[in-house]
């Protein structure tokens, strides 16, 4: 995602709800019919750290391919890819994968694919930086032992962006970006997963699918193709499906319709004065869905409401017009598509706190 502080927090990141803080910058004000200005402002323009792109990016390179040798290993053996079974291997099993350079090397598959939907998704926004002139740094890939291995990746952007036409290219390329090499990688990974065995344990971690799953699923023919009416629910899936997964689940959550979200730049740029109000929208919605389809909802709520009503400075003239007016159309078809109300099954409000009670 693209990150930027030139007016204060201004949260954009592509996994978990993180914030992060980027050096103030004075707004450029903008030249409009309502408040014409003929000051011109100075920003020095930072060092890009290389060192620190490069850094992250190798060490979420070696997280990502930990827990993609276990997906690999857990697949290989006919087990789930989250199985927790294997009380021989810890959650982020990093020395066993190191123990054996062919274990390392299983993780290549996820790994490799998921950093290359990441990668798509920021230089998407990254390109568009360069193209209108804003100032802005390189992606910075987040690692960590979880899941997936990272908590995603985003970019700082460190002057204003002057119309609402560039913030409209800068905010929807990226979700452009990483959808259409995510739906590349699905058409080709959903094929690779197997059937699950009959009486086979459920999954430690149960995914839930969205639209874009199931429509692909159904025009591969997966079920006639493993010989049988499979469905998701009761297939292994392959580890690159499940970083198709996880790229879905990331365009989806920045292409919520609030804040200073990839959606939330859309709409900013399409009907800025509707965009504090479809913030408080957005917030209202994800309150239910959190009790009732995934806890997380309830933390990207608070998270729009604490840093989601303001949004940086962009010149109300010129609108957005044509072509860009249909892009935005096929935005809300993308966050149709690739949204899970419950991305994990049984992890509602009402389900932890069922089981907190027992």
């Amino acid at each position: 995602m693209a990150a930027s502080n030139y007016r204060g927090k201004f949260c954009l990141c592509d996994w978990e709800p993180l914030i992060f803080m980027s050096d103030l910058v004075p707004p450029v004000p903008a030249e409009t019919d309502f408040a014409p200005s003929m000051q011109v402002l100075y920003v020095p323009r930072p060092r890009q750290r290389y060192w620190l792109h490069v850094l992250l990016f190798l060490v979420t390179v070696f997280t990502t391919l930990v827990v993609g040798s276990r997906m690999e290993y857990n697949f290989q053996h006919g087990r789930p890819a989250f199985s927790l079974a294997d009380d021989d291997l810890p959650f982020f099993p990093a020395r066993w994968a190191l123990g054996q350079p062919s274990r390392l090397l299983l993780g290549l598959p996820f790994a490799s694919t998921l950093m290359l939907i990441l990668l798509a998704h920021e230089m998407g926004h990254y390109l568009y930086c360069v193209y209108y002139g804003v100032n802005a740094t390189l992606p910075f890939f987040i690692p960590a032992p979880t899941l997936i291995g990272t908590l995603g990746a985003f970019i700082r952007i460190r002057s204003p962006i002057r119309s609402r036409t560039a913030l409209f290219d800068i905010g929807i390329a990226g979700p452009i970006a990483g959808f259409v090499v995510a739906t590349t990688v699905l058409m080709f990974a959903l094929p690779l997963s197997k059937v699950m065995p009959v009486g086979a344990p459920a999954a430690d971690v149960q995914l839930g699918y969205p639209l874009i799953f199931r429509l692909v699923s159904a025009m591969l023919s997966l079920a006639g193709a493993h010989g049988g009416h499979s469905t998701l629910e009761n297939m292994y899936l392959h580890p690159t499906a499940i970083a198709a997964w996880v790229g879905m689940f990331a365009t989806a959550l920045n292409l919520l319709p609030g804040g200073q979200l990839d959606g939330g730049h859309i709409v900013f740029s399409i009907a800025p004065r509707a965009h504090k109000q479809i913030s408080r929208l957005t917030i209202l919605a994800l309150i239910p869905m959190a009790l009732y389809f995934w806890a997380g909802w309830l933390v990207w709520a608070i998270l729009l409401r604490i840093s989601g009503m303001r949004h940086p400075i962009v010149a109300e003239w010129p609108a957005v017009m044509g072509v860009r007016r249909r892009l935005a159309v096929f935005a809300l078809i993308m966050l149709v598509l690739t949204l899970a109300p419950a991305p994990f099954a049984h992890s509602s409000l009402l389900e932890v706190f069922r089981e907190l009670r027992q």
